[in-house]
């Protein structure tokens, strides 16, 4: 190719059928056009099928379609480290093999970071299938936007457009020891080297695809793994970046997401091996890197999950995670002005742990509004429409006497009818109904929605709001309704914060006969 492309896309492909195909189209029928385009796909061992339409792509593309293979590497690190070594672009962008592009997204991109003269420029990602991608670097376009003083560490995936020259200045490549992660050092130091970042929110660029068999090297990734990646990036940060409030503004997510994911609910479910291993490896990352600054901006869960793995042994850990998980909400702890979450550990003498990690006096407004799920249902209104309504419970009778107003739900951005606050010898209940078509209408993504179920009070001069916490997965079925031509599956579940998500997928003609086919008899009669 004698030509210098304006962008080159690099694509790690390891068995990604038949999601490789969409993502191939997804590129060569790009609005920039192919003469100005070039795809640089490495298949990394691939067994199922994705080399060979790889090379068919190169077949029926050669001045746009380069095609690299090799042996299984592991991991996504060492194929691209190989595409970044043939690229010829000006930009660089990478896109998951599983993923797709608006069909303007090159186009938009390269004339914004023309445009603007930004070394890194970030689109509007979505989610597919549900997959939850997170929104808040995306409030609106952004000409330029800095690492340390906005959501930009919560969006480290290399999902973004580089210009080549920035990587090759500073020789970024990704670290090939790293099986999971290993985009983000080299994301995070882009952008701590880049002049301009931007931002352009008002377009779906990134389709970021949740597999139906979430057989992905994220999805199945083992604590061991998580805790070593974690480790590694962590340590890069430390390096990249003097200790003070700039490093603290990266290292927050890190704890918040990486760290405190290795001691979410599963870690109950862990041999007690495994936890060992990753209780003393959280240990140390608190040790060398957990600041007050840091501590202070964790969500109490996190903060005394990672607390106890600090002062305490695995027994304590579990301790604090029994309690969310099958517990409930703790108890609430008064003493003087203070509000404290009475968590086990809380001034125990053997731990010592400070009272103002339990403090919660500064939200007392989120912490009342903290309710458990006890029960999902599909009920019918009055007028025939399905609804969705759950029932909550908090251990504190005095919850009405509380608040200054009325204590409801929300799912995502749809608020729900409140039914029911009453309370008994026990605590109190709440109970919300939320009909299907003001939540359908809620789902903003094309390839489908997680919305988060929220409760919500006003109290102590404030609003409120609290995750809805399932501690087991709603035994309820999913929900399959018509809206004009298109077919969607409502599925109330858990996160894996142990949260109740309502999922919103929708379903192609074609998966809905196979369905009833699937139903019927042999023969179809």
């Amino acid at each position: 190719m004698s030509r210098e492309p304006d962008v080159s896309v690099v694509v790690a492909v390891y068995n990604t059928m038949p999601y490789l195909t969409r993502c191939l189209n997804s590129l060569v029928r790009q609005t920039i056009g192919r003469d100005r385009l070039e795809v640089v796909a490495v298949d990394d061992g691939s067994t199922d099928g994705s080399g060979r339409e790889l090379d068919r792509f190169a077949r029926l593309h050669p001045e746009t379609v380069k095609v690299i293979h090799q042996e299984n590497s592991g991991g996504p690190a060492v194929p691209s480290n190989r595409a970044l070594a043939h690229v010829t672009g000006r930009y660089v962008f990478f896109v998951g093999a599983d993923d797709y592009l608006g069909p303007e997204a090159l186009e938009r991109l390269v004339r914004a970071a023309d445009e603007y003269d930004s070394d890194v420029v970030l689109g509007r990602a979505v989610g597919v299938n549900s997959r939850n991608i997170h929104q808040a670097i995306f409030a609106r376009n952004e000409v330029e936007v800095d690492l340390f003083d906005s959501a930009l560490p919560w969006s480290l995936a290399n999902t973004k457009l580089f210009r080549r020259e920035l990587i090759e200045r500073h020789q970024l490549r990704y670290p090939e020891d790293m099986p999971v992660g290993s985009d983000q050092p080299f994301t995070l130091e882009a952008c701590f080297r880049a002049k301009r970042i931007s931002v352009l929110a008002d377009y779906d660029f990134y389709h970021a695809v949740r597999r139906l068999n979430a057989r992905n090297i994220t999805y199945r990734s083992r604590h061991v793994e998580r805790l070593r990646c974690a480790e590694s990036i962590m340590d890069f940060v430390a390096g990249l970046i003097e200790p003070g409030e700039r490093r603290d503004a990266i290292l927050v997510r890190h704890f918040t997401w990486e760290v405190a994911r290795l001691l979410e609910d599963d870690f109950r479910e862990l041999d007690r091996a495994v936890q060992e291993q990753v209780v003393a490896g959280v240990r140390q990352l608190a040790e060398r890197y957990l600041t007050d600054r840091i501590r202070a901006q964790l969500p109490i869960e996190s903060r005394l999950r990672i607390g106890t793995a600090w002062r305490g042994d695995v027994d304590d850990v579990l301790a604090v995670v029994r309690q969310d998980a099958e517990q409930g909400v703790p108890p609430t702890i008064v003493d003087g002005e203070r509000w404290y979450a009475g968590y086990p550990g809380f001034r125990d003498p053997r731990l010592e742990l400070p009272d103002d990690w339990f403090d919660v006096s500064g939200a007392a407004a989120d912490w009342l509004a903290r309710l458990e799920a006890v029960s999902v249902d599909w009920e019918t209104c009055a007028d025939g429409e399905r609804a969705l309504t759950v029932t909550a419970r908090t251990p504190r009778r005095d919850l009405a006497s509380l608040t200054s107003g009325p204590i409801g739900m929300t799912a995502g951005d749809v608020t729900g009818t409140t039914l029911e606050t009453s309370r008994d010898g026990t605590g109190s209940t709440v109970r919300a109904q939320f009909r299907v078509g003001l939540l359908l209408g809620g789902a903003t993504g094309a390839g489908g929605s997680l919305l988060p179920v929220r409760s919500q009070l006003t109290a102590f001069g404030g609003v409120g709001s609290a995750a809805l916490r399932a501690p087991t997965r709603p035994a309820v079925s999913r929900f399959m309704l018509r809206r004009g031509m298109r077919f969607f599956v409502l599925t109330p579940t858990t996160s894996h914060r142990g949260q109740l998500v309502i999922a919103i997928a929708p379903v192609t003609p074609r998966r809905v006969l196979a369905r009833l086919r699937r139903r019927l008899p042999q023969g179809g009669k």
